[in-house]
């Protein structure tokens, strides 16, 4: 099996604070740089962004942000968290990923998927009737945009391709790709079907109730005669740890609740809890990723079992927490976490 990696990501929300206060686009660029510096500095294996197109995000041009901390960084990998392909063009997307990988000397990654905000569609011309079509063609140009550098292709919703060139070229022979799968056991199937990575966005609820998920993507990869030992699944989602998980729970609670309240309020709902309520959440059969190092550890490693998943990240800035508690988070998950869950899997 391969290493077990531990990473980070941001989606870049710039929401306002308990006081109404809301952070400027420049000033959540600047975090999301320095989030990844320490991330590297603190030995971590990837760094995320992800793709938003609304005022309350700065993350629209989420590759060119990728690109500024690929030259602040060394070594670090670095990824979409997710790209949505269905509604961009996918040369557009390989000519980006294929030159941050340039500029970041190979350590670059993508995760595609149609997202769970759809602002995107009517932005850049696409129907929500299509969906599925949309993901399906457009997922099916950009792996072979992988493949070959003069590509002839046609499909339903892009203008076809006759001798074109597509350039630059990777410094990897292969961009590695992830499918981002939400609880869709037809995306989990996919992604199986086809080979590639998965990219399991968790956000609560029992871990036993995603095992399904994984076990047709392993299932789906094998009937389709797949190498599964070259094959991966991460867990990705809302996360927060601190020396005790009683700090961690009581820290975490006013920036989870400013978060969903603010996005779940323009659909008509409201949202609250309390850190009483989240307590009990810690226990390991729980899958929100907040608690003591050791409790998420132990998350983790209960959940490896389940999904055989080899890489965790998580999203340690939502709802404007500080970022010196989002460095001291990044650190143990570095520290005290990555070190528990590698000597228990090495046994």
């Amino acid at each position: 099996m391969s290493k077990f990696e531990f990473g980070v990501y941001s989606l870049g929300e710039r929401i306002p604070d308990t006081n109404g206060n809301i952070p400027t686009a420049q000033s959540r660029v600047e975090e999301i740089i320095q989030m990844a510096k320490m991330a590297e500095e603190s030995g971590l294996d990837i760094f995320g962004v992800g793709e938003h197109h609304r005022l309350d995000f700065v993350t629209s041009s989420y590759a060119m942000l990728l690109a500024a901390i690929a030259r602040e960084t060394k070594n670090i990998k670095l990824t979409s968290t997710l790209s949505v392909i269905s509604t961009a063009d996918p040369v557009r997307v390989y000519e980006d990923f294929a030159t941050l990988d340039l500029l970041s000397n190979g350590r670059t990654e993508i995760i595609l998927g149609r997202g769970a905000f759809l602002e995107s569609f009517s932005l850049f011309g696409e129907s929500l009737e299509n969906y599925n079509e949309l993901f399906e063609d457009k997922l099916d140009l950009f792996l072979k945009l992988q493949e070959q550098e003069v590509i002839t292709w046609q499909g339903k919703f892009r203008s076809p391709l006759q001798d074109s060139q597509i350039a630059p070229r990777p410094v990897q022979k292969k961009l590695p790709i992830w499918i981002g799968v939400g609880g869709t056991p037809e995306s989990a199937i996919r992604a199986g079907r086809l080979g590639l990575n998965m990219a399991l966005g968790l956000l609560s609820g029992r871990p036993e109730s995603i095992k399904r998920l994984t076990d047709l993507y392993w299932q789906a990869a094998r009937e389709a005669g797949h190498d599964l030992t070259k094959l991966r699944i991460s867990v990705t989602g809302h996360s927060y740890i601190a020396q005790t998980g009683e700090q961690a729970i009581n820290e975490f609670v006013p920036h989870y609740n400013q978060y969903f309240g603010y996005f779940l309020k323009e659909r008509g709902q409201r949202f609250h809890t309390t850190a009483e309520y989240l307590m009990p959440q810690r226990d390991a059969g729980q899958i929100l990723a907040v608690g003591s190092a050791e409790e998420l550890a132990e998350k983790i490693l209960y959940q490896h079992e389940l999904f055989g998943h080899s890489r965790f990240m998580g999203q340690f800035d939502m709802g404007n927490q500080p970022l010196a508690r989002v460095e001291k988070a990044i650190d143990l998950l570095a520290t005290k976490v990555a070190p528990i869950v590698r000597k228990a899997l090495s046994k």
